[in-house]
């Protein structure tokens, strides 16, 4: 696995298993909605990841972006989708979503060592 890649993932669940062991109720609903808003329903989960993927550019959430990219991989999205997916990104945030599209490729490329 790409070091980049596992750096990510370990730090993501570490931090997620303190904030979690808090048994704050707020924060526990909050991340139950989120896992299940992803799953297929009436929208497929490849296409409700390639949206939060949209989302996370445009707010420019470097985290976000890097979970979604992940999953995309998961659910199995090809890099024409990906960089489809960055186009739509840079079109509704503008030019301020570049650099988070530069880090997003680099990102998915060490993805696809894996």
């Amino acid at each position: 696995m790409s070091e980049k890649v596992k750096e990510f993932n370990d730090y993501r669940a570490k931090m997620n298993n303190v904030i979690l062991a808090q048994n704050n109720l707020t924060l526990n609903r909050f991340w139950n909605l989120d896992m299940h808003a992803y799953k297929a329903g009436a929208i497929d989960a490849p296409t409700k990841e390639m949206l939060g993927l949209v989302a996370s550019m445009v707010l420019r959430c470097d985290d976000c972006i890097k979970y979604h990219l992940g999953k995309s991989k998961e659910v199995g999205l090809n890099t024409e989708q990906i960089y489809e997916v960055f186009a739509i990104a840079n079109l509704v945030g503008g030019s301020i979503v570049v650099p988070h599209t530069r880090r997003a490729a680099e990102y998915w490329e060490e993805l696809q060592k894996i």
